[in-house]
């Protein structure tokens, strides 16, 4: 018919291959086509025929509708979010254009998108050196694999798609066996026990190979022992996954490298335990209600926070969030940005952020509204979470974490609403060496570049005295 509509499928034929670990020899000899054919198909040189369609579904048991829907939508989504960087402000890009290079030239969308990547991870490892430099001289050693495993989530915003569906898919499997344990027992032949802490030696989980038994602390809290078997069944059934993601990464050492693959293995812990689909639908119906959630989804405080900073996949997208974690002597344990926060790179953060007084107040959500030096405003809750413990006289740490997003997004959160607005923001820097609000008197250190004034005639009511020059 002349008015039937094309199918081009190129780049979720060429995903689909990959992951089957398949090259266009293979899928070509597969599917009873030539190599160059299924080459075609996917730069979307050739549109794809019913009846190929058909085969791909019944040769590799796939869903033909997800294959026809994934055409370029999820390369055009993101790269419009790319094209949305400042630095491309001044440029006319409009949204059709880059549906028209995705559709048309999805291997350069590729390219573009893995640049754009390596970009900001370099950005950011520039970032880095140049405050390390100032603060040690150029020639201190100053790699630092927890810099590394950072730069390399927030230059992907801690979104990680493919983890997402494989996740989804995999929470789907676990449903239909009644629950993560019998999914092992079938699955992997492996039982769960309990133990104590005498036996485990430190441990909170083990995966005992002779014994085909993963072994829990009976310390653990609901919402651990979840995520710690989910966790377990990440890197039994999504190590492929997680691999193909870190060697994206360039890494200067083994350990950042390792702590990246622990990152990612328990982002995809979380996604099985809040599958993505349900998980975005849950937020919005809840209007970011972090307890409510964790009591939809059987999850801690943190878990729910942690995982709200991973809702930006492309087409999918809620509301963007960074998340902190610190101790109360300012040590940060976790960080992580997708709202475009800029978090001290080194050193404390301001003392005028709740994040630093919510131990005042344990475990009660504290909000504010932040007005940063530059006049952006941000609206953050925070609330203390205590880990360990578990019995009678067992260390437990107590914590505070923060996350906040864009005032412009704050309207959609129950904890900014009927209360007051951005106009009570409080003036916050990132650090002080960095911050020049000349009149604070919480600050701790003079910012760099300017002149401390003499305090032998007169002395200022906030710490330091600075000249105008």
């Amino acid at each position: 018919m002349a008015n039937e509509r094309r199918l081009y499928v190129g780049p979720g034929l060429r995903r689909l291959r990959r992951d089957l670990g398949l090259t266009q020899s293979d899928m070509a000899r597969d599917l009873d086509v030539s190599a160059s054919y299924i080459a075609l198909l996917e730069r979307n040189h050739r549109p794809l025929s019913a009846d190929l369609l058909l085969r791909l579904a019944q040769t590799y048991r796939i869903d033909m509708s997800a294959l026809a829907g994934s055409g370029a939508t999820e390369e055009t989504a993101r790269l419009q979010a790319v094209l949305k960087d400042p630095m491309f402000a001044d440029i006319d890009l409009p949204s059709l254009e880059a549906a028209d290079v995705t559709t048309n030239f999805p291997g350069i969308t590729e390219a573009l998108l893995r640049l754009y990547t390596a970009y900001r991870e370099e950005q950011l490892a520039l970032a880095d050196r140049g405050v390390e430099a100032t603060a040690a001289g150029p020639s201190t050693d100053t790699t630092d694999p927890v810099a590394e495993s950072r730069r390399f989530l927030e230059a992907r915003r801690n979104s990680f798609p493919t983890l997402d569906d494989a996740a989804e898919r995999l929470a789907q499997a676990v449903a239909s066996h009644d629950g993560v344990i019998p999914y092992f027992k079938a699955r992997h032949g492996l039982r769960v026990r309990r133990l104590p802490p005498s036996v485990m030696v430190g441990s909170t989980r083990r995966l005992d190979h002779h014994r085909r038994e993963i072994l829990l602390s009976d310390e653990l809290d609901n919402a651990s022992q979840a995520f710690q078997l989910a966790l377990q069944l990440a890197y039994l059934e999504l190590t492929p996954e997680v691999d193909a993601l870190a060697r994206e990464g360039s890494f200067a050492t083994e350990s950042g490298e390792r702590l990246t693959r622990r990152a990612l293995a328990s982002y995809a812990a979380a996604a099985i335990l809040m599958p993505y689909s349900a998980f975005a639908k849950a937020v919005e119906a809840r209007q970011y209600d972090l307890e409510a959630l964790g009591r939809q989804f059987g999850a801690s405080f943190e878990q729910i926070a942690h995982r709200l900073t991973t809702l930006q996949k492309p087409g999918q997208e809620r509301v963007p969030f960074f998340f902190i974690r610190v101790d109360e002597a300012g040590n940060v344990s976790k960080r992580l940005d997708g709202a475009g926060f800029p978090f001290a790179r080194h050193g404390g953060g301001c003392p005028l952020w709740t994040v630093h007084q919510a131990f005042r107040t344990p475990r009660q959500i504290v909000t504010q509204w932040l007005e940063l030096p530059d006049g952006q405003r941000f609206f953050s809750i925070a609330r203390t979470v205590t880990a360990g413990g578990g019995g009678f006289g067992k260390v437990r740490v107590e914590r505070a974490i923060a996350l906040g997003c864009a005032a412009e997004h704050a309207h959609q959160l129950i904890y900014a609403q009927g209360g007051p607005g951005p106009e009570t923001a409080t003036p916050i820097g990132v650090t002080c060496r960095i911050c020049h609000r000349t009149e604070c008197t919480a600050r701790s250190a003079p910012p760099i570049g300017r002149q401390i004034l003499p305090d032998d005639i007169r002395r200022t009511s906030a710490p330091f005295g600075f000249s105008d020059g």
